[in-house]
């Protein structure tokens, strides 16, 4: 029997993409996402990282599809999505489920300002969430909860060992909630986020 953290995580991912409500995905849905994610970082959606954030995300969409037995410019209902991440957490096991999230964060990371380094930081890390449906300040608290080292920054592998724990059910914070947020040209606001102390 599934784990039910992982369900409700399964439920609130397909939710994420599925903006219409329309109990289906298609690869409007991920494109959608980069959008989202771009404008939280204030950035054009133009930009090469932008194109690299869409490109990574319509893949990880043609991916589904394509173990759904769905056609890439048709959908995906949840049904048919539970069924390619259950295969995906619980058969293919954590390997897959690296090389599937690796492209998504690798690009994600590329619309940070260490990009060259492979990190980001905590306000960028709350930009990201944000466009998950979380607030900015909700964001801030959950980075500071995976930054065990207190660095103010994450590597791609440690931002990937997140989104990994977090859908297999071993983290005990949220990564993604409500409804999708909108976002003026200038980016997700920086209230709420703030530096942690040092003891």
């Amino acid at each position: 029997m599934m784990n039910a953290v992982i369900s409700d995580r399964l439920k609130a991912r397909f939710d994420r993409w599925d903006v219409a409500g329309k109990g289906v995905l298609r690869r409007s849905d991920f494109e959608h996402e980069a959008d989202r994610i771009v404008r939280a970082f204030g950035r054009g959606s133009t930009s090469p990282a932008a194109r690299d954030l869409r490109n990574a995300l319509c893949w990880m969409f043609d991916v589904v599809a394509g173990e759904s037995g769905a056609r890439p410019d048709g959908s995906v209902n949840e049904q048919q999505f539970r069924r390619v991440c259950e295969d995906l957490i619980f058969e293919q096991g954590e390997a897959a489920f690296n090389r599937m999230l690796t492209p998504v964060l690798t690009a994600v990371i590329g619309l940070c300002a260490k990009k060259d380094e492979g990190r980001i930081d905590r306000a960028e890390f709350a930009k990201w969430l944000s466009a998950h449906g979380m607030s900015v300040a909700d964001g801030g608290v959950a980075f500071d909860k995976i930054d065990h080292y207190g660095r103010g920054e994450l590597s791609l592998n440690q931002m990937l060992q997140a989104v990994r724990d977090y859908h297999y059910g071993r983290l005990d914070i949220e990564l993604i909630s409500g409804r999708p947020r909108s976002f003026p040209a200038g980016g997700a606001s920086r209230s709420g986020v703030h530096r942690k102390r040092s003891s």
